[in-house]
């Protein structure tokens, strides 16, 4: 009389066989049951559409890069506009004793803390997110981890803008040691830097995002950039500029960066610095929007 097992769980009322067959009570071999279900990939789910730790997390990545090239980035970044403030100021302030009211050093060196500004936000925003984009695949590589486009965006905005704050100070601070008198409404000048430097970032983002060629970014330096940078006021008052021009040139964004960089340090005036502040904010959010909007195009198939 053959000695019958316990039936496996799994396999009520049958024997088991060999290599795990079942053997049910009318005496039929089963194959073996098969194997459990892998549990399925839990998917990170979304607190908030901006999340601060996503955000953290890029901004932690720029700066672990930023720290093994901060040299020749500073360098590029200050010396530039230290030379322009340089030159104009010495060269046209032996011709031109006062502008506005001010000595020429004191309103060149004021204005080109936009040009710091500038330089330092939509260069990196178009050559360093083209190449990241392109050829080094970083940002394909950040969108496998739980962040979206739009926090990546923000993020790589946010530290080029924080980036343009500190650098908009190289040329305020050499045109102190060349007689510019500090003043209190000077510490304005980070926040001033920052927030125009936000805007011009996420420009030069959107610009990469279109751009089938790091060649295109000729047209838009040529045909853009240096037009704002020229009238500005920088350099001289806009006044100067026939009626047309003039008119033009207050929908440029660096030129409310301009005016309000010199409010800052003479003296603020309510009216119409709320209208610079205002032209600033609906440029950055508008630039922002446009930036997530191109590269998500461009990244999301």
């Amino acid at each position: 009389m053959a000695l019958k097992r316990d039936s496996p769980r799994g396999a009520p009322g049958g024997d088991v066989g060999t290599a795990g067959a079942a053997i049910g009570p009318s005496g039929t071999v089963r194959g073996p049951s098969p194997p459990a279900p892998a549990p399925a990939a839990t998917e990170h789910p979304r607190v908030h559409r901006l999340e601060p730790a996503a955000i953290g997390a890029v901004l932690s990545r720029e700066l672990s890069v930023f720290r093994r090239y901060w040299r020749s980035t500073t360098f590029s970044s200050v010396v530039e506009p230290t030379i322009f403030l340089l030159a104009f100021g010495f060269g046209f302030g032996a011709l031109v004793s006062q502008v506005a009211g001010l000595s020429y050093i004191e309103f060149v060196g004021t204005g080109v803390v936009a040009t710091a500004v500038l330089f330092s936000s939509v260069f990196p925003g178009l050559f360093t997110t083209f190449v990241k984009r392109r050829y080094q695949r970083t940002y394909d590589a950040l969108l496998a981890a739980p962040i979206d486009v739009e926090e990546l965006v923000t993020a790589e905005v946010l530290w080029l803008a924080i980036r343009a704050g500190v650098y908009g100070l190289a040329p305020l601070l050499v045109a102190i040691a060349f007689g510019l008198n500090p003043s209190p409404g000077m510490v304005l000048v980070p926040l001033i830097g920052f927030v125009t430097g936000f805007g011009f970032a996420a420009f030069g983002v959107t610009i990469a995002a279109i751009a089938k060629s790091i060649d295109n970014f000729n047209y838009v330096t040529s045909s853009v950039i240096t037009p704002l940078f020229l009238v500005a006021g920088a350099f001289f008052p806009l006044e100067a500029l026939p009626g047309w021009a003039a008119m033009l040139a207050q929908a440029n964004p660096l030129h409310h960066c301009v005016e309000l960089v010199r409010d800052a340090v003479f003296g603020l005036r309510a009216g119409p610095d709320l209208r610079h502040v205002g032209v600033l904010l609906v440029f950055a959010l508008v630039m922002w929007r446009l930036a997530i909007w191109r590269l998500r195009l461009r990244l999301i198939d």
